[in-house]
């Protein structure tokens, strides 16, 4: 922040106001993008200005019709991902989560995340969208947002990038599952049946015996994380004494984990749950 709180109150507003116009809106969103973390209440003057959330949403449904057949450009990519960058801002400020949600505007980012494209703009176009859908689920009071998502079917957007993304993709998408996974109303949502107990196994599965190969840390503590979960459903306990992968029981990962106490100990929990010390 600057010594002139008053001085870069105006410039912000500025910012705002050049959004409503399209022949300035693709620098004010740069600018507005990049000043995020320094002013606190954006989300708010970005929520209650007038025009700005339509302008914003104007910006992403206009990039629909260059996701199939796929051609986005890395200009184009860069300039929704801007636009993105400000709703996240939205979905993460405690006094306007609630209201982004009332609006339902996650569901405006469903069709970035349903893209299988691997060119970076596509790339960098779902973790931007992955970032906003993140950002709703990282505070702890989340079961209006757990719920949302559920009936809004995010989990099997999340399982394909878990399964096809790149690394940061993956491992936001797994984030935001183990995040539900949490909430008793996910964990119970998803061991309810055994087709959606199955695809999250599945790819859980499948994620392991990648990671033998990439040594990805930080992937591994999400899917550890994710199992020991499901491991506190009793029927989910059952299948998973059955279809835990072999590499999480067979000390195959005790190097990588070497210096990650918190993960190892999450690990040998789940082998107890299992009845597998």
């Amino acid at each position: 922040m600057t010594n002139a709180p008053v001085q870069e109150d105006g410039k912000i507003y500025g910012l705002v106001i050049e959004l409503m116009d399209p022949n300035t809106r693709e620098g004010a969103l740069l600018e507005l993008s990049k000043k995020r973390e320094q002013y606190d209440d954006l989300a708010l003057v970005l929520w209650h200005s007038f025009g700005i959330m339509p302008a914003l949403l104007q910006e992403i449904v206009s990039v629909y019709p260059l996701l199939s057949p796929p051609n986005l450009t890395a200009h184009v990519s860069n300039r929704v991902c801007n636009a993105l960058a400000l709703l996240q801002c939205v979905a993460s400020h405690s006094e306007t989560r609630q209201l982004f949600l009332n609006a339902h505007i996650p569901l405006f980012l469903y069709p970035f995340l349903n893209t299988t494209s691997k060119t970076r703009p596509f790339e960098y176009l779902r973790l931007t969208s992955l970032g906003v859908i993140g950002a709703l689920v990282k505070q702890n009071d989340n079961n209006t947002v757990i719920h949302f998502l559920l009936s809004t079917e995010i989990i099997p957007l999340c399982l394909r990038i878990m399964e096809t993304g790149s690394e940061l993709s993956k491992t936001v998408a797994i984030f935001i599952v183990q995040k539900i996974l949490l909430d008793e109303t996910g964990l119970t949502y998803i061991c309810h049946t055994y087709e959606r107990f199955y695809a999250v196994g599945t790819v859980l599965s499948n994620m392991v015996n990648q990671l033998v190969e990439t040594q990805a840390v930080r992937l591994l503590k999400h899917v550890v994380r994710c199992y020991l979960r499901l491991s506190d459903n009793l029927r989910a306990r059952e299948a998973l004494r059955a279809c835990l992968p072999e590499p999480l029981r067979d000390q195959t990962f005790n190097t990588l984990l070497k210096g990650d106490m918190v993960t190892k100990r999450c690990l040998t929990t789940l082998l107890n749950n299992l009845n597998e010390p």
